[in-house]
């Protein structure tokens, strides 16, 4: 059965239900970026507006190798399909793309442009190249590592008119209907919805596997595209980028029950983490008095 699309728009959606409904092809699409490694010493510009990239290692934001797991399992139990990474970012950013071929990806796409910090100009972009393609299921990491702003996926839904799942650990589909379990505070809920769909993956979902050597070479040949974009003006500014503040150096307050007095009165006066007198820090101590 051929099931791409065919005919009248209606012919292909009830084509490409029927084909999801007999498990024969599963067409995801994975979103990805290039961050620093979580274990990389970082250091800010000169200019004090970004970071300091010499030197420094890059790898592929680990919320999104699990979503890129996520694709490939399940194109592995639909039997057939394709997963298709895309990314935004400079020349620097097709390794990344790389590893993805190598983790087993189909395909790559290199959305060139120096980046932004605002989600909303990535989301657009992101959005725009989507849009052209067929797929079934959009894959996202929760949030990328190094800004943390866990935006792109939900504005990405919107702006497609998609539903969307978000901070996923489970996810099922089955005859064209996705299953998402999502951690909330406090527990999980789980929710249903029609593909095509977005959903943005959390720690558990998936455990990304290591590239073969295998996977490595076949990587070297399979496509990567490559398009210069320009993104839209950002919403926002970056002002400034600082290092947190060194911690204090510890210090040895004393020895035995002695010490216990001075001890006390630091943790009330300058750590602030007790009221006094202790028997009504254990009736009311955010309060005072």
């Amino acid at each position: 059965m051929n099931c791409g699309g065919v005919g009248s728009p209606q012919y292909s959606e009830r084509l490409l239900l029927l084909c999801k409904t007999e498990g024969i092809e599963l067409r995801t699409i994975v979103c990805i970026k290039r961050v620093p490694d979580s274990e990389a010493r970082v250091r800010v510009s000169a200019d004090g507006r970004g970071i300091d990239p010499s030197g420094m290692k890059f790898v592929m934001n680990p919320y999104d190798e699990i979503a890129l797991e996520a694709a490939l399992q399940l194109k592995e139990k639909a039997g057939d399909g394709a997963v298709t990474a895309i990314t935004v970012g400079t020349d620097d950013a097709k390794e990344t793309l790389r590893s993805a071929l190598a983790m087993g990806a189909d395909d790559g796409v290199l959305l060139r442009s120096e980046g932004s910090i605002d989600g909303l100009a990535i989301a657009r972009a992101l959005a725009d190249e989507v849009s052209g393609r067929q797929y079934d299921l959009l894959l996202f990491g929760k949030q990328a590592i190094d800004d943390d702003n866990m935006q792109v996926p939900a504005m990405v839904a919107q702006m497609l008119g998609l539903p969307c799942a978000t901070v996923v650990v489970d996810l099922e589909i089955h005859d064209g209907v996705a299953t998402a379990k999502r951690e909330i505070e406090g527990g999980h809920e789980i929710v249903e919805f029609d593909l095509p769909g977005v959903v943005a993956a959390q720690k558990g979902l998936k455990e990304p596997r290591y590239p073969s050597l295998k996977g490595i070479m076949a990587a070297k040949r399979k496509p990567l595209e490559e398009k210069d974009i320009e993104l839209r003006a950002p919403k926002i500014e970056l002002l400034e980028l600082t290092m947190p503040p060194a911690r204090p150096e510890p210090q040895i307050i004393g020895e035995g029950p002695e010490a216990v007095p001075e001890l006390v009165r630091r943790l009330r006066e300058e750590a602030k983490v007790l009221c006094w007198p202790i028997s009504w820090h254990l009736r009311k101590c955010a309060t005072g008095p």
